[in-house]
């Protein structure tokens, strides 16, 4: 992108961007430059296209330069924008939280389809463990306004952001934040109360990954919120262990887990006292996702 006289419309700029993310292998290179253009620009993707002939000026350019440069680095386009989607919800993000992702989605819908499907969870009380940026707890209270949210996080910025997000989709007063490692957050409460729902999208990639992974994921995102152990299932075990006493009596518990993980899985969750009917629920592309199951 260079030539500062040079005039660069809308169009010109998007198919710059796609060419050279292209070359430098950006994930999704012109869904990259439409983000990050519609954020300099300050607009709705959609706008790109209806005002295609616009011309930016001399400080978006400039603006949209660095970002573009920071991109081909690989540096997320999520932290770029400092915004990320997450069910049908827009949420702040940065690099102290796991980007939400799409398969996270599979772990809400299918508690959403259980709960509206499944009597005696009209008003269930849900603990959303490693919640990060509050993705999963800010998608439950949104569509179940009956719903009753604790939200924990071992990380302070984790829960910051969260927070942020709270307030911003006017959450947070239906969603309490408790910080502490997995249920050891839960003694900040005044009148700990079973759930009939926990939910976590933990750590679950084995530390012997990490290095492998792509480096937007590796260079970027919190270790703290990648690393599963030896085999991956370190923190689920954990979550699993202290399930059953901090359950209702009909209570459920929904954790994602990586699409190769549900064997695995599976074996510890039998080992679990207490616990039972264990499943494993695919995602959209076909893939295991969700570990499911519930107390006995």
């Amino acid at each position: 992108m260079t030539g500062e006289a040079d005039v660069w419309t809308v169009k010109r700029l998007l198919e710059w961007t796609t060419g050279f993310f292209q070359a430098r292998e950006v994930d999704s290179p012109r869904l990259s430059a439409e983000l990050l253009l519609s954020h300099v620009l300050n607009c709705p993707r959609i706008k790109l296209y209806t005002d295609y002939q616009s011309i930016a000026g001399a400080a978006q350019l400039a603006q949209y330069r660095e970002l573009v440069r920071r991109a081909a680095r690989h540096e997320p386009i999520a932290y770029l924008t400092g915004r990320a989607p997450f069910f049908n919800l827009e949420l702040d993000v940065c690099p102290g939280v796991l980007i939400p992702r799409p398969e996270t989605e599979t772990l809400v819908e299918n508690v959403l389809q259980f709960v509206r499907h499944q009597s005696g969870f009209e008003a269930p009380r849900v603990l959303d463990l490693c919640t990060g940026s509050g993705c999963i707890a800010a998608a439950i209270a949104s569509q179940l306004k009956n719903a009753t949210i604790v939200a924990s996080d071992i990380s302070p910025d984790a829960l910051a952001v969260a927070r942020r997000n709270f307030q911003r989709l006017g959450l947070d007063q239906r969603i309490t934040l408790l910080q502490g490692d997995l249920y050891e957050a839960l003694t900040e409460l005044v009148d700990p109360q079973p759930f009939d729902l926990i939910l976590a999208n933990p750590p679950y990639i084995p530390a012997d990954v990490i290095p492998t992974l792509d480096a937007n994921v590796r260079q970027y995102e919190p270790r703290l919120a990648l690393d599963g152990g030896a085999d991956g299932l370190a923190v689920i075990r954990r979550i699993l262990a202290g399930a059953a006493q901090r359950l209702t009596s009909q209570g459920h518990v929904f954790l994602e887990i990586a699409f190769d993980q549900a064997e695995a899985a599976q074996r510890v969750a039998a080992q679990v006292n207490q616990l039972g009917q264990i499943r494993i629920l695919k995602d959209l592309g076909g893939r295991d996702r969700v570990l499911t199951l519930r107390k006995l």
